[in-house]
């Protein structure tokens, strides 16, 4: 399934009915009189998430997206049936915005959640409405209100809790498929990943949390290089990065340096997004890296507040160690429980007995 993480849709909420202009008339009544009824309300074009869904390439097919219009008021004071709700199905993560002007519409995280974009169109009201003791044989009704029509932007930011950063062919698929039961595409050439992938990692003790790794940036990434930072946004929800790193000889890389590459491309994009908590980790230790290497970054690490842990990811070493590290920074994974409410329904108070 190729992945879509970002399309611009017209939305259009249906119109509202057009109220009746009528009279009753039957036989043998002697007095009839205005028995028009009100048109129905148009309905209304709603987005909600589906967590099933991890791309929008299903509205890259359904581009024109029209609610339901409302029926049209009829004599004997009926009123016309509302339009239907056009609902469509979006995964969780994505934001909303006005095409034309930018401005934020709203965004939808959580399962089932729902956003109105386009509001259906009011019904007309039928000439019964206007009848009065001055009136009694109104003529006038109103034709149904159009719906709201608007043109859409809709950005797809993966929801996790880890964000992995890293230079291309640092390892960054090989930790996620070791430490998760995802499997992206790994290979032994730069930009094996070209979309982002999810991961759920199991913490123990009931506790899991969900890692993103996003194609690898390179310096210039800013100014287009690579891929540049168009994957960036996937982890700008996250609460903690990773940055992953390694000794590249071929390119005569030195790890440090290569930190400051990586945090400056990062700031580049967003500037907030280094106030986040960061770990370190240098991967592929099997491959005996000089122990001055190691060291230099550990202080490094340390200087910028950021905890440190070697490891490889081929061969499963001090993975254990680098997951604790990470759930350890997580925010929704060490909040103290809140038993208040089990508390006051068991709690049993001495006094009374």
């Amino acid at each position: 399934m190729r992945f879509v993480d970002s399309v611009n849709v017209y939305v259009e909420g249906g119109d509202g009915g057009d109220g009746a202009l009528s009279f009753r008339r039957e036989k043998f009544v002697p007095k009839g009189g205005p028995d028009g009824g009100d048109g129905g309300d148009g309905g209304s074009v709603i987005f909600e998430v589906d967590v099933g869904l991890g791309t929008l390439l299903d509205l890259q097919f359904q581009q024109h997206i029209r609610a339901d219009k409302g029926v049209n008021g009829r004599g004997k004071n009926m009123t016309g049936a509302r339009g239907e709700d056009r609902i469509v199905k979006v995964p969780p993560g994505c934001e909303f915005f006005d095409a034309e002007t930018g401005e934020f519409v709203g965004d939808l995280t959580d399962d089932k959640q729902q956003l109105i974009v386009a509001k259906g169109g009011h019904g007309g009201r039928g000439n019964a409405r206007f009848a009065s003791a001055t009136n009694r044989v109104p003529r006038r009704f109103e034709y149904g209100r159009e719906g709201e029509k608007h043109r859409l932007r809709i950005d797809l930011k993966l929801i996790a809790d880890v964000g992995l950063v890293g230079f291309p062919n640092v390892g960054k698929s090989t930790l996620v498929s070791a430490i998760s039961h995802a499997r992206p595409k790994i290979a032994d050439y730069p930009f094996t990943t070209l979309v982002p992938h999810l991961g759920v990692v199991s913490a123990g003790e009931y506790r899991s949390f969900v890692i993103a790794d996003v194609p690898g940036l390179i310096e210039g990434a800013a100014d287009g290089a690579g891929l540049g930072h168009r994957f960036l946004r996937h982890i700008e929800r996250c609460s903690v990065l990773l940055h992953l790193l390694e000794v590249n000889e071929q390119r005569g890389s030195d790890p440090v340096k290569d930190l400051d590459t990586l945090m400056h491309e990062v700031e580049l994009y967003a500037p907030e997004m280094l106030e986040r908590p960061a770990i370190v980790a240098l991967n592929k230790i099997e491959l005996n890296y000089d122990q001055e290497i190691v060291d230099n970054l550990k202080l490094e690490a340390g200087k910028r507040g950021m905890p440190f842990v070697a490891i490889s990811a081929a061969m499963h070493t001090n993975l254990d160690e680098l997951i604790r590290k990470l759930a350890d920074h997580i925010p929704r994974l060490n909040q103290p429980e809140d038993t208040s409410e089990y508390d006051e329904k068991y709690s049993v108070d001495s006094s009374e007995e």
